[in-house]
């Protein structure tokens, strides 16, 4: 393995803001009752996901975001590797995120069955999978629960260790802060959102990190409410920042993709990558945070392209 770059951690999320749509809900302020679709914990949810149609045979490209996140982060990096590599792409939403159900649980196992689920119901008896941060410990999950599913795999930014280093400890502010948020009912979509990242001010003090969160905020009827299951996220933040215990290894070409100013994948977790991913390669993008798709896009892009012609 390659020597690690000099990592200094940059924040948790400074990802591009996207427009968000329109799922079921949680309430943020009294009036209308949330629209919550509850979802049994022993049973796989029916995930959202879109769909980029390539004109070639080779196996599909399956995404999933982080924590907080939704598919839409992956749609313009999806629509490039379609027009590059002629693939099919998926984007998926994770349960608790972007449009997908609510449950109240919310482990590894449980994303992982939810994706066996959508891609059998697609069809889909091979992929190549690419998980961003928690959407990589569930691609991770799948690889080792079902490695004839998974052709390659590719993690981003994320170990196959517990996420320990102070930094994680902000994400209880966020779900803090984003709970205590309290927004008129009937009022325009700028000025709720404003009104919002007041309040999540004294929290979250990273700009980039308010505007990352906004991007949860939904109207719906007048009603402003957070699509992102908080009160699951936080039942279930521990398991989040865990990983789930394997004795078994994932024997498919491995990469995981680090950004050089993160502190997400360091040399303290090698031994544990080479444990379950004996065919793993490291390696680093110059000058990118934790959300390397969104800091160089076209270096995230040229890494993928070059990992799956290896």
């Amino acid at each position: 393995m390659s020597a690690l770059c000099r990592l200094i951690h940059r924040g948790l999320l400074c990802a591009r803001p996207s427009r968000p749509s329109f799922p079921g809900l949680l309430e943020v302020s009294g009036g209308a009752p949330a629209v919550v679709r509850p979802a049994s914990s022993s049973s796989p949810v029916n995930l959202s996901y879109d769909v980029f149609d390539g004109k070639g045979e080779s196996t599909p490209l399956v995404f999933l975001h982080g924590l907080f996140g939704s598919k839409s982060n992956f749609h313009s990096i999806a629509k490039s590797l379609v027009q590059r590599t002629g693939r099919k792409v998926l984007t998926v939403d994770a349960r608790n995120h972007g449009n997908s159900p609510h449950s109240p649980a919310l482990t590894y196992e449980d994303m992982s069955n939810d994706l066996m689920h959508l891609l059998a119901q697609l069809h889909i008896e091979k992929c190549v999978l690419i998980g961003h941060s928690m959407g990589g410990k569930t691609a991770m999950t799948t690889a080792l629960t079902q490695p004839g599913l998974v052709e390659r795999l590719v993690v981003v930014d994320i170990s196959p260790s517990q996420t320990s280093f102070e930094p994680v400890s902000n994400f209880r502010y966020y779900i803090q802060a984003m709970q205590e948020v309290k927004i008129a009912t009937d009022i325009p979509r700028s000025t709720a959102r404003r009104m919002a990242e007041d309040q999540l001010r004294h929290l979250v003090e990273e700009r980039s990190v308010r505007q990352f969160l906004l991007t949860n905020l939904v109207e719906q009827n007048g009603h402003y409410a957070w699509r992102v299951n908080l009160e699951a996220i936080s039942a279930h933040l521990d398991n989040i920042m865990s990983f789930p215990d394997f004795d078994n290894a994932y024997e498919g070409p491995t990469l995981f993709l680090g950004g050089a100013s993160s502190a997400y994948i360091s040399s303290d977790d090698y031994p544990e990558i080479q444990r379950l991913f004996p065919y793993a390669d490291i390696q680093y993008i110059p000058d990118a945070s934790h959300w390397i798709h969104a800091d160089k896009p076209l270096d995230f892009i040229s890494s993928i392209i070059s990992f799956l012609q290896s």
